[in-house]
Formats: C-alpha cells, sequence, structure tokens
C-alpha cells in the first residue's frame, strides 16, 4: 500500500507498472500511474502548503484534504516515495509536469495566471516546454538526498519527452518584499533572462525587481537570502523573470524560472548523466 506519510489516506499500489526514475537508498522516484496516487500527491500537497505554510486554498470533503486544481488533470505527478517500510511505503515528495509542444499543442500553463508564457511559447514554436510546479517535501525529508532523488527525476522525465525548455514559478514565502529585497536584486543583477526568453507578468501588482539592485551590500549575503529551490534553479543556470508577482493565495512573491535545456549547466549533466543514469535502478 502507498500512503502519504502522517495520514492514513492509501492508495493501492500493489507493483507498480510505471517506470523508475531514479533510486536512491530507500527513496524511489516515479510518475504516479493513477488517480488514487495523484489524489496522494494532492493529499502531501495539503499537508505542506494548507497545513504548514498557511496557503488558502485546499479542498476538504470529510475527512480528506487535498490541494488541487483544474490543472492537475492535465499534469503527470512525480512523487519521492519512502520504501524503507515495505509494508507502509510513504509519499514524502512531490512535483507536479505539464508538457506543452509548442504552437502545435492545446491548453495552457498554470503560470500564465501570473506571467505571459504563452508569448513565450509562441517566439519558440518548435520547442517543447516543461512546466515544473507544486514542488514540495515534507519537512523531515528536506535533505539533500530528498532533493538530488526529485532533480533526477525531474531530468529522466524531460530526456523521454524530449523537452527543450523548463519553466515555472519559484516562491519566496513571505507577502513582504522588504525582507527580500536583496534576494530579488541579486537575481536581477546575476541571472536576468536574456531577450529571447524574456516574459512580462500579467499582473498589476507585479514589482520591478532590478530596483532592489541597490541594495545588495554583499552578493554572498544576499544569495544566502534566496529559498533553496530558487538557488538550485541559479547553479542549474536558469534565468529569471524581471518582474516579481504576489500570490495571496499561498502567501508568497513568485518569479518565473525559464531554463532551457541546452543552457543548464554541464557539471550537473555530467553528474547526472547525459541520460540520466546516475540514480537509475
Amino acid at each position: 500500500m502507498l500512503h502519504v506519510a502522517g495520514h492514513n489516506q492509501a492508495s493501492p499500489n500493489p507493483q507498480s507498472a510505471v517506470p523508475l526514475l531514479g533510486r536512491l537508498g530507500s527513496l524511489e522516484t516515479r510518475i504516479a500511474e493513477n488517480y488514487a496516487e495523484t489524489k496522494a500527491a494532492q493529499s502531501l500537497r495539503y499537508q505542506v502548503f494548507c497545513d504548514e505554510m498557511s496557503a488558502s486554498i485546499g479542498l476538504v470533503s470529510g475527512s480528506e484534504k487535498r490541494e488541487t486544481d483544474s490543472h492537475d488533470s492535465r499534469c503527470d505527478h512525480l512523487l519521492v516515495i519512502d520504501k524503507s517500510d515495505n509494508t507502509k511505503q510513504e509519499i514524502v515528495g512531490t512535483q507536479r509536469f505539464f508538457l506543452k509542444n509548442g504552437a502545435r499543442s492545446k491548453g495552457t500553463f498554470y503560470s500564465q495566471k501570473e506571467f505571459n508564457v504563452d508569448a513565450l511559447v509562441e517566439r519558440h514554436p518548435n520547442y517543447v516546454f516543461m512546466e515544473l510546479g507544486r514542488s514540495c517535501i515534507l519537512p523531515e525529508y528536506r535533505v539533500k538526498r530528498t532533493m538530488e532523488l526529485m532533480w533526477q527525476g525531474t531530468w529522466a522525465y524531460a530526456l523521454n519527452h524530449h523537452v527543450d525548455v523548463m519553466l515555472g514559478c519559484a516562491s519566496f514565502h513571505t507577502t513582504d518584499v522588504a525582507e527580500i529585497g536583496e534576494a530579488l536584486g541579486f537575481l536581477s543583477k546575476h541571472a536576468p533572462a536574456i531577450e529571447a526568453w524574456q516574459v512580462d507578468a500579467n499582473s498589476r501588482d507585479s514589482i520591478e525587481i532590478s530596483a532592489f539592485e541597490t541594495q545588495i551590500s554583499d552578493d554572498r549575503a544576499a544569495l544566502r537570502k534566496l529559498p533553496p529551490l530558487i538557488k538550485g534553479y541559479l547553479r542549474l543556470g536558469a534565468m529569471f523573470s524581471a518582474e516579481a508577482v504576489p500570490d495571496p493565495d499561498f502567501g508568497t512573491i513568485d518569479v518565473l524560472v525559464v531554463l532551457p535545456v541546452e543552457k543548464i549547466n554541464p557539471k550537473y549533466v555530467n553528474y547526472y548523466g547525459e541520460d540520466a543514469s546516475k540514480h537509475r535502478a
């Protein structure tokens, strides 16, 4: 049985038929193979986003609590599973992927709510885009090995689907822009999206992050103020939008991450393998 850690809700999965994307110790990562497993991922999201981070979203039906939206049905859901106890395998991390094959595919990105991603796709009609979102890990599993396995699964999935560009919103967990001014200025100074990859914000409440560059007194100190996920994208070679957008539902301030596969730092491609073989079974 497959459980969400800390919850009684379970989804049947005696032997998954979905290919394994990676394994590291007792942890494995693969795509959810049925609706029950997707619901389990949504339950984990509720536990992290709503219970822990007090996001004003979610679905509560009786004892069932899930963070879900209409975009879920168009996505694949990555699972990180702890198999240290074979009688009660637990989902400890998740992330969702949405694929769009340039201008030839229907459907829109979740990020379109905040950033004009559709215009970016129109400028690159022959590229396969992959949106990453709803990334979360249980507190006790927020260590290097879990993040490493999640990147392994993301890279393997991207290769399997011939992805050209990864993108998605990444969050600062605050609504007070003054708290993150130096960090925003660091992104503007060191990793701005070049012209071909620039994306405008859709929100009237957007914040020009270049204005915060003058607040930086020490680059290293500003770097330390970046959330781990954004810092990870930065190391990979990602570029960031020139604007940030407040998200009142999640209580965050978001920037758009744009990462063309051809721009990924070769150090990480070599580490995980050009065929994502680093942590394959």
